[in-house]
């Protein structure tokens, strides 16, 4: 990978993936930065976010090895358009990124060559990135605050996060001496040079993200001697909780990417004020919204709404369809109502349209007061028998849900998309009902540590009523039906 400005020292002699910035000169005399921007994405939806940045941004995006991760080109002039994505988590300026990483044999040696990186990358691009982005995020709304950050998930129970020793360093003098190749950048925060009499020493911590079982070392290990390195490189002081610059430490297995965050928290925390137990991720709900396709004037049901993430995630970025929200909870209706309530009011604070396509209804699941074959999509986070509901009560509930979800779904045409961890209980219940419902394919997603299924199934064209599966199945007639055949499932992970 090619060096960039003067932040960049001698190559690492190992083998590099590309070049991830470069700088090009506008019409105006302007210099914009091409770097290359990191996402992470809900675990199954990364070929989802893909198509996301590619329709909005227009560029090509690369899918990591590392699942939950993408990577995609961007120029500095439209570097506010990837804090729009709907589908990803946490966003990430790429320093430097290595495809084959040959790791040392010894601990020791691995851990010294992370140290002599430290002062080889070529951080200038990725620090006025940094920089950029945050004045962006301060024209937007007031700093909030740097504690609980969400951390990305992985597949790899390995996969910890280690922040560098807390060693605080005295604040440097104005005139001290730094390392020739250092980019000056503590002086963007301050307010104006002439408001104090020494630029502000910025604070970090190093996360370490690493997941494979082929290493010498712990990521306690590399992010503490990554981080000391850094710190002794730039002069900047070490913060655990109230750090300005959080650089990241991703490996996977030989794939290693050091980067700058440019998300202090998830941007996954968008829309919902007020939490359940079983709160989806409205990047989930996002992908799984994208699944089915809604189309303008679509009916968009969600019989178990929970907190509502699902048909208010619709009816912000799918306005053109309307969303009936249900569920036979009356403290998860109020929820739903209260976080609608939260949206409108925000959005009337900007000056735009407050009101949303949405209603929220409290009804029994099994008996639902909609009129047959009226409702085009149906998309649901079913219970998965862990925190809500149960195991043995989901051999009832799913097939007796799916019947009557089949009579409210427009026969030939209508989908659901459901999210389910009791895949088991879902086979089974599909299997009995073949005459309604036709599995398309299924998505395998990471739900807080759970291996889940997103389920697209297509309405049969059969009229409700006339065919076997519109009578209701006991427990006991489900456990003795031999099991269904999905292999014909096309399964997209």
């Amino acid at each position: 990978m090619s060096s960039q400005g003067d932040g960049a020292a001698e190559q690492h002699p190992e083998t590099n993936l590309s070049d991830n910035s470069s700088t090009e000169t506008d019409a105006t005399g302007g210099a914009i930065i091409t770097v290359t921007i990191g996402a992470t994405v809900p675990t199954g939806f990364e070929h989802t976010a893909a198509e996301e940045v590619k329709e909005k941004i227009g560029v090509d995006v690369r899918i990591s090895k590392d699942r939950g991760r993408i990577y995609f080109p961007i120029t500095t002039d439209k570097l506010f358009q990837v804090h729009l994505l709907r589908s990803v988590d946490n966003l990430f300026v790429v320093v430097e990124e290595y495809d084959h990483y040959q790791f040392k044999d010894s601990k020791e040696e691995t851990l010294a060559e992370l140290q002599e990186l430290a002062s080889k990358l070529p951080w200038t691009n990725a620090l006025e990135v940094w920089k950029l982005n945050r004045t962006l995020k301060k024209r937007k709304a007031h700093r909030r605050g740097n504690g609980n950050k969400v951390k990305p998930n992985s597949e790899t129970t390995d996969a910890t996060v280690a922040d560098t020793e807390q060693q605080e360093l005295p604040e440097a003098a104005e005139d001290q001496t730094k390392p020739e190749n250092t980019p000056d950048i503590e002086g963007s925060t301050q307010d104006s040079e002439d408001a104090a009499p020494k630029a502000k020493v910025l604070k970090f911590r190093v996360t370490c993200n690493r997941a494979g079982d082929k290493h010498s070392f712990s990521s306690n290990e590399a992010a503490r001697d990554f981080g000391g390195a850094v710190q002794e490189f730039f002069q900047w002081k070490a913060d655990m909780t109230k750090f300005d610059i959080e650089v990241l430490l991703n490996i996977h297995n030989q794939e290693v990417v050091f980067g700058i965050a440019l998300t202090e928290e998830s941007l996954h925390k968008r829309n919902i004020s007020h939490f359940g137990p079983t709160t989806l991720r409205p990047t989930l709900c996002y992908g799984m919204l994208r699944l089915c396709k809604p189309q303008a004037s679509d009916i968009i049901l969600d019989p178990m709404c929970g907190t509502g993430t699902i048909p208010l995630e619709g009816a912000i970025e799918f306005p053109s369809s309307f969303y009936i929200a249900g569920d036979n909870n009356d403290m998860a209706v109020n929820r739903t109502v209260n976080n609608t309530r939260h949206i409108q009011k925000r959005r009337a604070e900007m000056g735009s349209v407050s009101g949303l396509p949405i209603d929220t209804v409290q009804w029994d699941l099994c008996n639902l007061p909609i009129k047959t074959s009226s409702v085009d999509i149906i998309i649901t986070d079913m219970p998965f028998g862990k925190r809500m509901g149960s195991r043995k009560k989901n051999w009832d509930l799913y097939p007796s849900c799916l019947r009557e979800m089949a009579r409210v779904c427009r026969p030939g045409s209508g989908k659901a998309v459901l999210l389910t961890q009791d895949k088991k209980c879902f086979t089974k219940a599909i299997s009995r009902m073949g005459g309604l419902w036709r599995k398309l394919h299924t998505v395998w997603v990471n739900v807080g540590g759970l291996h889940a299924g997103v389920y697209l199934l297509k309405r049969t064209g059969a009229v409700f009523g006339q065919t076997p599966e519109d009578v209701y199945e006991s427990r006991g007639i489900v456990n003795t039906h031999e099991k269904g055949d999905d292999k014909d499932d096309k399964e997209l992970s």
